[in-house]
């Protein structure tokens, strides 16, 4: 099943706190992230000027799940406007013909294998070897 999924909390947060870590034990964390791709869009984060803001294009483009519902007309018109977020049909692709097959990497193998080893996951991340 390839459903997107956004959630507002990782399960790691509660791991941080029982563990009493620093940090949350993620690989990446939002503030290092530039671009999110999903059949509904893309939120160019690196565009954003506030954390609020990020979170308005993470919902824009989140669908039919608990943060995308989040999202309104005026604030998506508002980021498309500014270049935040970008729709399908701002791309040029049919909103029914936008699916998971038209991006380019495919699975975490694939990114791995285009980038010509600039991404170098852990082996323990790797879970297609």
């Amino acid at each position: 099943n390839k459903k997107p999924v956004f959630v507002d909390h990782l399960d790691a947060e509660e791991v941080q706190k029982e563990a009493k870590l620093a940090n949350v034990p993620i690989m990446i964390y939002s503030e290092d992230t530039t671009h999110i791709v999903t059949e509904e869009g893309i939120a160019y984060l690196y565009k954003t000027d506030s954390m609020a803001e990020r979170q308005a294009a993470i919902e824009a483009i989140a669908g039919v799940t608990p943060v995308g519902l989040r999202s309104n007309p005026k604030q998506l018109a508002d980021l498309r406007a500014r270049g935040i977020v970008a729709l399908p049909e701002d791309l040029g692709v049919h909103r029914s013909e936008a699916k998971r097959s038209l991006l380019a990497a495919q699975n975490m193998d694939d990114l791995v294998r285009w980038s010509d080893g600039l991404y170098n996951p852990p082996a323990k991340f790797r879970s297609w070897s």
